[in-house]
Protein backbone atom coordinates (compact mmCIF):
# COMPACT_ATOMS: atom_id res chain seq x y z
CA UNK A 1 0.00 0.00 0.00
CA UNK A 2 1.40 3.51 -0.86
CA UNK A 3 2.66 5.66 1.99
CA UNK A 4 -0.03 8.29 1.52
CA UNK A 5 -2.71 5.57 1.66
CA UNK A 6 -1.35 4.38 5.03
CA UNK A 7 -1.44 7.92 6.32
CA UNK A 8 -5.02 8.30 5.18
CA UNK A 9 -5.93 5.01 6.90
CA UNK A 10 -4.30 6.06 10.19
CA UNK A 11 -6.03 9.42 10.01
CA UNK A 12 -9.34 7.67 9.39
CA UNK A 13 -8.77 5.40 12.39
CA UNK A 14 -7.98 8.39 14.59
CA UNK A 15 -11.16 10.12 13.45
CA UNK A 16 -13.12 6.95 14.18
CA UNK A 17 -11.69 6.73 17.68
CA UNK A 18 -12.46 10.40 18.24
CA UNK A 19 -16.04 9.90 17.08
CA UNK A 20 -16.49 6.92 19.44
CA UNK A 21 -15.07 8.95 22.32
CA UNK A 22 -17.40 11.83 21.55
CA UNK A 23 -20.39 9.47 21.46
CA UNK A 24 -19.41 8.03 24.83
CA UNK A 25 -19.05 11.53 26.30
CA UNK A 26 -22.43 12.52 24.90
CA UNK A 27 -24.07 9.41 26.33
CA UNK A 28 -22.50 10.08 29.73
CA UNK A 29 -23.70 13.67 29.60
CA UNK A 30 -27.22 12.51 28.78
CA UNK A 31 -27.14 10.02 31.65
CA UNK A 32 -25.88 12.70 34.01
CA UNK A 33 -28.63 15.01 32.92
CA UNK A 34 -31.23 12.29 33.49
CA UNK A 35 -30.11 11.95 37.09
CA UNK A 36 -30.38 15.68 37.70
CA UNK A 37 -33.10 17.43 39.69
CA UNK A 38 -35.89 16.10 37.50
CA UNK A 39 -34.94 12.46 38.24
CA UNK A 40 -34.25 12.85 41.96
CA UNK A 41 -36.87 11.11 44.14
CA UNK A 42 -39.29 13.56 45.67
CA UNK A 43 -40.54 13.24 49.25
CA UNK A 44 -44.00 12.54 47.84
CA UNK A 45 -42.71 9.33 46.26
CA UNK A 46 -42.58 7.61 49.65
CA UNK A 47 -46.09 8.61 50.75
CA UNK A 48 -47.86 5.55 49.27
CA UNK A 49 -45.35 3.25 50.99
CA UNK A 50 -45.79 5.03 54.32
CA UNK A 51 -49.55 4.72 54.01
CA UNK A 52 -49.22 1.04 53.09
CA UNK A 53 -46.97 0.44 56.11
CA UNK A 54 -49.50 2.08 58.42
CA UNK A 55 -52.28 -0.14 57.08
CA UNK A 56 -50.21 -3.27 57.66
CA UNK A 57 -49.26 -2.08 61.15
CA UNK A 58 -52.91 -1.81 62.16
CA UNK A 59 -52.98 -5.62 61.91
CA UNK A 60 -49.72 -6.05 63.85
CA UNK A 61 -51.05 -8.87 66.02
CA UNK A 62 -50.50 -10.96 62.89
CA UNK A 63 -46.72 -10.79 62.70
CA UNK A 64 -46.83 -11.49 58.96
CA UNK A 65 -48.66 -8.18 58.54
CA UNK A 66 -46.12 -6.48 60.78
CA UNK A 67 -43.22 -7.85 58.71
CA UNK A 68 -44.95 -6.52 55.58
CA UNK A 69 -45.17 -3.09 57.23
CA UNK A 70 -41.45 -3.19 57.98
CA UNK A 71 -40.67 -4.22 54.40
CA UNK A 72 -42.70 -1.26 53.08
CA UNK A 73 -40.74 1.14 55.29
CA UNK A 74 -37.45 -0.30 54.10
CA UNK A 75 -38.52 0.34 50.50
CA UNK A 76 -39.52 3.88 51.44
CA UNK A 77 -36.08 4.51 52.89
CA UNK A 78 -34.36 3.30 49.70
CA UNK A 79 -36.32 5.97 47.84
CA UNK A 80 -35.73 8.76 50.34
CA UNK A 81 -33.07 7.94 52.92
CA UNK A 82 -33.64 11.27 54.67
CA UNK A 83 -37.34 10.70 55.33
CA UNK A 84 -37.81 11.15 59.08
CA UNK A 85 -41.19 9.44 59.31
CA UNK A 86 -39.91 6.31 57.59
CA UNK A 87 -36.95 6.17 59.98
CA UNK A 88 -38.79 6.55 63.28
CA UNK A 89 -41.63 4.26 62.23
CA UNK A 90 -39.10 1.62 61.23
CA UNK A 91 -37.74 1.87 64.78
CA UNK A 92 -41.25 1.65 66.23
CA UNK A 93 -42.39 -1.29 64.13
CA UNK A 94 -39.18 -3.22 64.81
CA UNK A 95 -39.66 -2.69 68.54
CA UNK A 96 -43.09 -4.33 68.38
CA UNK A 97 -41.64 -7.22 66.39
CA UNK A 98 -38.77 -7.66 68.83
CA UNK A 99 -41.19 -7.72 71.75
CA UNK A 100 -43.51 -10.29 70.19
CA UNK A 101 -41.58 -12.69 68.00
CA UNK A 102 -40.65 -16.07 69.48
CA UNK A 103 -37.64 -16.39 67.16
CA UNK A 104 -34.50 -15.28 69.02
CA UNK A 105 -32.59 -14.39 65.85
CA UNK A 106 -35.50 -12.33 64.52
CA UNK A 107 -35.87 -10.63 67.90
CA UNK A 108 -32.21 -9.64 68.03
CA UNK A 109 -32.28 -8.45 64.41
CA UNK A 110 -35.44 -6.42 65.03
CA UNK A 111 -33.96 -4.58 68.01
CA UNK A 112 -30.72 -4.03 66.10
CA UNK A 113 -32.50 -2.52 63.10
CA UNK A 114 -34.74 -0.56 65.45
CA UNK A 115 -31.73 0.99 67.16
CA UNK A 116 -30.13 1.87 63.83
CA UNK A 117 -33.35 3.42 62.52
CA UNK A 118 -33.84 5.32 65.77
CA UNK A 119 -30.32 6.72 65.62
CA UNK A 120 -30.92 7.89 62.06
CA UNK A 121 -34.21 9.51 63.07
CA UNK A 122 -32.50 11.36 65.93
CA UNK A 123 -29.82 12.66 63.56
CA UNK A 124 -32.44 13.78 61.05
CA UNK A 125 -34.71 15.55 63.55
CA UNK A 126 -33.04 15.87 66.99
CA UNK A 127 -35.79 18.22 68.20
CA UNK A 128 -38.62 15.74 67.61
CA UNK A 129 -39.64 13.16 70.25
CA UNK A 130 -40.36 10.12 68.07
CA UNK A 131 -36.79 9.18 67.19
CA UNK A 132 -35.58 9.55 70.77
CA UNK A 133 -38.45 7.51 72.19
CA UNK A 134 -38.23 4.55 69.84
CA UNK A 135 -34.44 4.52 69.98
CA UNK A 136 -34.68 4.30 73.76
CA UNK A 137 -37.39 1.64 73.56
CA UNK A 138 -35.27 -0.56 71.30
CA UNK A 139 -32.23 -0.08 73.54
CA UNK A 140 -34.37 -1.24 76.44
CA UNK A 141 -35.76 -4.18 74.51
CA UNK A 142 -32.30 -5.32 73.49
CA UNK A 143 -30.98 -4.91 77.03
CA UNK A 144 -33.79 -6.97 78.51
CA UNK A 145 -33.35 -9.67 75.89
CA UNK A 146 -29.59 -9.91 76.43
CA UNK A 147 -29.68 -10.00 80.21
CA UNK A 148 -28.62 -8.02 83.26
CA UNK A 149 -25.13 -7.05 82.09
CA UNK A 150 -26.38 -5.61 78.80
CA UNK A 151 -29.07 -3.77 80.76
CA UNK A 152 -26.51 -2.11 83.00
CA UNK A 153 -24.44 -0.90 80.06
CA UNK A 154 -27.56 0.55 78.37
CA UNK A 155 -29.02 2.40 81.35
CA UNK A 156 -27.38 5.76 80.62
CA UNK A 157 -28.35 5.60 76.94
CA UNK A 158 -31.97 4.74 77.72
CA UNK A 159 -32.20 7.52 80.29
CA UNK A 160 -30.67 10.01 77.87
CA UNK A 161 -33.23 9.28 75.17
CA UNK A 162 -36.25 9.33 77.49
CA UNK A 163 -35.11 12.52 79.16
CA UNK A 164 -34.81 14.05 75.69
CA UNK A 165 -38.42 13.04 75.00
CA UNK A 166 -39.55 14.70 78.23
CA UNK A 167 -37.68 17.91 77.38
CA UNK A 168 -39.24 18.01 73.92
CA UNK A 169 -42.77 16.76 74.64
CA UNK A 170 -43.45 14.96 77.91
CA UNK A 171 -46.95 14.02 76.74
CA UNK A 172 -45.60 11.95 73.82
CA UNK A 173 -47.05 8.43 73.77
CA UNK A 174 -49.31 9.39 76.69
CA UNK A 175 -46.48 9.88 79.17
CA UNK A 176 -44.66 6.68 78.24
CA UNK A 177 -41.19 8.22 78.65
CA UNK A 178 -41.92 8.50 82.38
CA UNK A 179 -42.99 4.84 82.36
CA UNK A 180 -39.70 3.75 80.80
CA UNK A 181 -37.66 5.80 83.25
CA UNK A 182 -39.67 4.29 86.09
CA UNK A 183 -38.99 0.79 84.80
CA UNK A 184 -35.27 1.55 84.72
CA UNK A 185 -35.48 2.50 88.40
CA UNK A 186 -37.41 -0.68 89.17
CA UNK A 187 -35.02 -3.03 87.40
CA UNK A 188 -31.77 -1.40 88.44
CA UNK A 189 -30.40 -2.81 91.72
CA UNK A 190 -30.41 -0.37 94.61
CA UNK A 191 -26.65 -0.56 94.95
CA UNK A 192 -26.40 0.71 91.37
CA UNK A 193 -28.81 3.57 91.82
CA UNK A 194 -32.22 1.94 91.38
CA UNK A 195 -34.94 3.48 93.53
CA UNK A 196 -38.50 2.15 93.85
CA UNK A 197 -39.82 5.35 95.40
CA UNK A 198 -38.44 7.36 92.47
CA UNK A 199 -39.95 4.81 90.08
CA UNK A 200 -43.40 5.41 91.57
CA UNK A 201 -42.95 9.18 91.43
CA UNK A 202 -41.88 9.11 87.78
CA UNK A 203 -44.82 6.98 86.67
CA UNK A 204 -47.28 9.04 88.69
CA UNK A 205 -46.01 12.10 86.81
CA UNK A 206 -46.54 10.26 83.54
CA UNK A 207 -50.12 9.53 84.55
CA UNK A 208 -50.88 13.24 84.15
CA UNK A 209 -50.56 12.65 80.40
CA UNK A 210 -51.59 9.01 80.23
CA UNK A 211 -54.90 8.40 81.98
CA UNK A 212 -55.78 6.08 79.10
CA UNK A 213 -52.33 4.48 78.87
CA UNK A 214 -52.99 0.91 79.99
CA UNK A 215 -49.35 -0.12 80.08
CA UNK A 216 -48.38 2.91 82.15
CA UNK A 217 -51.05 1.99 84.69
CA UNK A 218 -49.88 -1.62 84.65
CA UNK A 219 -46.24 -0.71 85.33
CA UNK A 220 -47.34 1.72 88.04
CA UNK A 221 -49.37 -1.05 89.67
CA UNK A 222 -46.28 -3.28 89.64
CA UNK A 223 -44.28 -0.47 91.26
CA UNK A 224 -46.96 -0.05 93.94
CA UNK A 225 -46.83 -3.79 94.66
CA UNK A 226 -43.05 -3.62 95.01
CA UNK A 227 -43.47 -0.64 97.36
CA UNK A 228 -45.98 -2.58 99.52
CA UNK A 229 -48.93 -0.45 98.45
CA UNK A 230 -51.49 -3.11 97.40
CA UNK A 231 -54.54 -0.84 97.59
CA UNK A 232 -52.99 1.63 95.15
CA UNK A 233 -51.98 -1.25 92.89
CA UNK A 234 -55.53 -2.58 92.88
CA UNK A 235 -56.89 0.84 91.86
CA UNK A 236 -54.60 0.95 88.84
CA UNK A 237 -55.38 -2.61 87.77
CA UNK A 238 -59.12 -2.07 88.08
CA UNK A 239 -58.80 1.18 86.12
CA UNK A 240 -57.24 -0.79 83.25
CA UNK A 241 -60.10 -3.27 83.17
CA UNK A 242 -62.72 -0.51 83.34
CA UNK A 243 -61.30 1.83 80.69
CA UNK A 244 -62.49 2.14 77.12
CA UNK A 245 -59.42 1.30 75.03
CA UNK A 246 -58.17 3.51 72.23
CA UNK A 247 -58.89 1.59 69.00
CA UNK A 248 -55.41 2.48 67.69
CA UNK A 249 -53.84 0.72 70.69
CA UNK A 250 -56.19 -2.24 71.04
CA UNK A 251 -53.45 -4.92 70.80
CA UNK A 252 -51.49 -3.20 73.57
CA UNK A 253 -54.62 -2.81 75.69
CA UNK A 254 -55.46 -6.51 75.41
CA UNK A 255 -51.97 -7.42 76.61
CA UNK A 256 -52.13 -4.99 79.52
CA UNK A 257 -55.62 -6.13 80.51
CA UNK A 258 -54.59 -9.79 80.50
CA UNK A 259 -51.62 -9.00 82.75
CA UNK A 260 -53.82 -6.87 85.02
CA UNK A 261 -56.21 -9.79 85.53
CA UNK A 262 -53.28 -12.08 86.31
CA UNK A 263 -51.86 -9.70 88.91
CA UNK A 264 -55.26 -9.23 90.51
CA UNK A 265 -55.80 -12.98 90.75
CA UNK A 266 -52.31 -14.00 91.80
CA UNK A 267 -51.02 -11.05 93.83
CA UNK A 268 -54.07 -9.37 95.31
CA UNK A 269 -57.24 -11.46 95.28
CA UNK A 270 -55.44 -14.62 96.33
CA UNK A 271 -53.64 -12.76 99.12
CA UNK A 272 -56.90 -11.17 100.27
CA UNK A 273 -58.65 -14.52 100.27
CA UNK A 274 -55.89 -16.10 102.26
CA UNK A 275 -56.03 -13.24 104.77
CA UNK A 276 -59.78 -13.65 105.24
CA UNK A 277 -59.40 -17.37 105.65
CA UNK A 278 -56.78 -17.05 108.37
CA UNK A 279 -58.00 -17.85 111.85
CA UNK A 280 -56.27 -17.41 115.14
CA UNK A 281 -56.42 -19.75 118.11
CA UNK A 282 -56.37 -18.59 121.68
Amino acid sequence: MPRNSKSVKRASQRLGHFAVAMCMMWAAACKSGASGPEAEPSPEAVLPLLAQADEFYKKREDLAQLRAAIAALRRARTIDYSNYEAAWKLAKFNYYLGEHTTDKEERDAAFREGIQAGEIAVRLQPDRPEGHFWLGANLGGRAEAQGALAGLTSVDDIRREMEAVIRIDESYQAGSAYMVLGQVEMKLPGMLGGNRKRAVELMERGLQFGAGNAFLRLRLAEAYLAAKRPDDARKQLNAILEMTPDPDYLPEYKEAAAEARRLLDEKLNARQGASKGTTTTP
